[in-house]
């Protein structure tokens, strides 16, 4: 039986009628505008080109196959990043087989600013909004200000807050206006049963990705940040706002499902932001969760299912129990 959080966010996002196109085409000769975005094309590029520096020049490449499953993305943007390679000189089709011609330069990579999406800015941006403005149920929101303030279309502000509407989070005003609203206990805990249903299978599925899957790396040098901060927490507490949003958006990015992945944008919101109206306790509250978090990746770097689930509960439990102390 679907919860109701469940039950509204299929809604929206399950079409009235499926139509799946096939393709004769060759894998060599699919035309680029299949690919999803620009954006995931320049990411990808850019991560392949971080692999390749761990190479030496003469080293042969994964079958793009392997290359879909280490990156995370459709053979599709494969064949397009490594047909760019071959293009910059990066690599050579050597019996049909690609190899590292030379060393990626730093001139090869696309800029850092190219390779986030308008609604991953939009979604940045609120967030921060959110938490250094101090928000609180029944303010309200300007969207024609906000689209100014993040240099983003109003029509890219609405598409990012209409998510929120069908939870009863936001409420559409005219023009261009929106209230931010609360949430009861009820709706709270239906949420949190979601998220830690997707969570846990998020972070098995991310265990089982291979050692050379770019995530790995990501890890630990998320890893790496919360150690800093742990260190710097009386100064620097507020930074684990978005440290927090960056570490379950990598676990749950590995469960390859359009909807955890969109869905945890809703999780974001709720439960990292709404609690924060709770600030008496702030800094002791961050302070416990980036000691959890290190459990939890330690656990990840294990790649022990019982390790992984048993860090992954006790860090959710602690969540839940903060969300509903802040609404209650």
């Amino acid at each position: 039986m679907l919860t109701t959080a469940v039950s509204a966010f299929l809604h929206d996002r399950l079409p009235a009628k499926l139509d799946v196109k096939r393709s004769n085409a060759h894998p060599l000769h699919i035309g680029f505008e299949n690919v999803k975005s620009d954006t995931v094309y320049k990411q990808t590029f850019n991560s392949v080109l971080d692999h390749l520096a761990r190479l030496e020049p003469g080293a042969f490449l994964q079958s793009e196959k392997r290359m879909s499953e280490t990156f995370q993305v459709s053979r599709t943007t494969v064949h397009k990043v490594l047909a760019s390679l071959v293009e910059k000189g990066v690599v050579s089709c050597e019996a049909d087989k690609p190899a590292l011609s030379r060393k990626p330069l730093k001139a090869d990579y696309f800029p850092l600013a190219e390779t986030v999406t308008a609604s991953d800015r939009v979604e940045k941006r609120f967030m921060e909004w959110m938490l250094r403005g101090d928000r609180k149920p029944g303010d309200y929101i300007n969207g024609l200000e906000l689209a100014r303030e993040f240099k983003v279309s109003t029509s890219a502000i609405r598409e990012y807050l209409n998510r929120f509407a069908r939870f009863g989070l936001v409420e559409k005003r005219p023009k261009s206006g929106w209230v931010f609203r609360g949430f009861t206990c009820e709706f709270a805990l239906e949420l949190f049963e979601v998220r830690e249903l997707f969570e846990v299978r998020s972070a098995l599925t991310f265990a089982r990705q291979p050692s050379d899957a770019p995530a790995w790396k990501a890890l630990k040098d998320i890893e790496v940040e919360h150690r800093e901060l742990l260190q710097e927490i009386r100064a620097r507490y507020h930074d684990f706002s978005s440290l927090d949003e960056r570490f379950h958006r990598l676990v749950n990015d590995a469960s390859r499902n359009r909807f955890v992945v969109d869905f945890h944008d809703v999780i974001s919101l709720i439960f990292h932001y709404h609690y924060q109206w709770r600030k008496g306790d702030e800094r002791e509250r961050n302070e416990v969760a980036i000691r959890e978090h290190l459990d939890y990746i330690e656990a990840l770097f294990t790649r022990d299912p019982k390790r992984i689930e048993t860090a992954c509960r006790r860090h959710l439990a602690s969540a839940r129990k903060t969300l509903l102390a802040s609404i209650t």
